[in-house]
């Protein structure tokens, strides 16, 4: 049941709001409200890894797994095995690994176990020479879905640095994820199902979990966000919920480097009164994605928005709770890589007694965090481990660095205080790369020509396969 549905109001005006709300939200994400579902809400990686493998151990007809990372660790080892368990009695299991998000942490070898006895594994994204920019683009989802009766949607990857190392007195790792029964389940794995399909042959259309829509199973009304690269569905949800906040918009982001348009939109909802607070790491795995992340905090301070940083060794969560009615749980950070270049998985809830289960977790996670005030500017602490945010980073920090310097060059802004440092940045930058040009221009000559002879080639390649394509086509399209 995909129908959008009016919610008992408390006032003509609450009404129209509400209905113009879930018309905005099917629009702008591009996903339907799917009612009759029922929720729980998966704290930290321990709850999440015990539900995942319940889960797959009690699996009748088939098991789908997406992940950005699978590290080659005990309790990676633990989840392979028990997948390959339910292989060998016949159950469909198909995986999906991030080439980027696995480089150093596990090889494909560690799959052989499971393709013996029958299940499927495959690797989105993996280099190639024909794609000198194909890296850009990762698989960032957390994902499980088993038969037709449960999905998993978090951030958690599958890694024993979710789980902390009590014997050093090391914290876990704080992460949200939820369990979802009811039709948004075949939702889920529609959207793994399309994925899969962009990899190699398509799942069997008969399969049940994609033929069948799960029976009812509570009154929560969802939205299944899944976005591909270059979608922004999930971008323009975040946007539009900025505008509609009325009275609290609370955030919880692993790698935030919003985008200027964004921002602007967090610091005008703060200024109108809403009661906007963001929650970062403390101490973050990608130390460089902290410090971008905490040139933009000025701005937002001085607009009314309140920054905290959690205090503990990661926050890894992805989530958002907007006026004890809507929420969000899911894998995507508030960065221009996951809104825009990766493919994410997000739910998005539209259910007030959910809602206050978030903000009440919220109001738990700042206890144990730090509020960050304008005459007191911290720096980064303990230094983490592990690619979680892959190129995600990387992208997310280059664009807010072009951003700042083309506004500057370009003059089409006025540019804040904390923009100081980057502008110095960006200046240095060029300034080297100046002298480069003038006594070595070789320096830059040659990497071009290599790059433009290496791109030609990816394009030759690519054009090849399309008119391969176009001809089996024509061979076997009926006459």
């Amino acid at each position: 049941m995909t129908a959008d549905r009016p919610v008992a109001p408390a006032s003509r005006e609450e009404a129209a709001v509400r209905l113009l709300a879930q018309q905005t939200f099917s629009r702008v994400a591009g996903a339907p409200l799917i009612e009759g579902n029922a929720v729980e809400l998966l704290i930290d990686g321990r709850a999440n890894f015990d539900a995942w493998l319940a889960a797959i151990r009690a699996a009748r007809t088939s098991i789908l797994l997406e992940n950005y990372i699978f590290d080659d660790d005990a309790l990676c080892r633990e989840f392979r095995d028990a997948l390959a368990e339910r292989a060998a009695a016949g159950v469909r299991v198909c995986v999906i690994r991030d080439w980027l998000g696995c480089l150093g942490k596990s090889r494909d070898h560690i799959w052989r176990a499971l393709r013996m006895v029958g299940g499927e594994v495959r690797t989105y994204n993996p280099f190639s020479v024909a794609s000198p920019f194909g890296w850009v683009s990762r698989d960032h989802r957390k994902l499980l879905v088993v038969d037709a009766e449960v999905g998993f949607v978090s951030g958690v990857c599958i890694s024993k640095e979710w789980l902390g190392d009590p014997a050093r007195g090391m914290a876990a790792w704080r992460d949200t994820g939820i369990a979802l029964r009811g039709p948004a389940v075949r939702d889920l794995a529609v959207a793994f199902a399309d994925n899969w399909a962009s990899l190699g042959d398509r799942l069997p259309a008969g399969l049940s979990l994609l033929c069948e829509t799960p029976p009812i199973a509570g009154d929560t009304a969802v939205r299944v966000v899944a976005t591909l690269p270059s979608t922004a569905g999930l971008y323009r949800l975040d946007q539009m919920l900025t505008a509609l906040a009325r009275r609290t918009l609370w955030l919880t982001d692993a790698y935030f480097i919003g985008t200027s348009p964004y921002v602007q939109g967090l610091a005008a909802a703060a200024r109108d009164g809403v009661d906007v607070r963001l929650l970062v790491p403390g101490s973050s795995d990608l130390p460089v994605v902290g410090a971008l992340s905490r040139t933009g905090f000025r701005s937002l301070l001085a607009a009314g928005v309140r920054v905290y940083e959690w205090n503990g060794p990661m926050l890894h969560a992805k989530s958002a709770v907007v006026d004890g009615r809507w929420a969000r749980v899911g894998s995507s950070n508030l960065n221009i890589a996951s809104w825009m270049g990766n493919c994410e998985l997000d739910v998005a809830f539209e259910d007030e007694a959910f809602a206050r289960r978030m903000e009440a977790q919220y109001e738990e996670d700042l206890r144990g965090a730090t509020e960050v005030v304008l005459r007191s500017r911290r720096r980064g602490q303990a230094k983490g481990s592990g690619p979680s945010a892959g190129s995600g980073g990387a992208a997310a920090g280059a664009l807010r660095l072009a951003n700042t310097v083309g506004a500057a060059i370009t003059n089409r802004r006025v540019l804040g205080s904390s923009e100081a440092g980057i502008l110095l940045g960006g200046a240095l930058v060029l300034l080297a790369t100046a002298g480069v040009a003038l006594y070595w221009p070789r320096a830059l000559a040659w990497p071009l020509a290599a790059l433009a002879l290496w791109s030609a080639f990816g394009v030759i390649v690519r054009y090849i396969g399309v008119v391969r394509r176009a001809r089996s086509r024509r061979r076997t399209a009926p006459s």
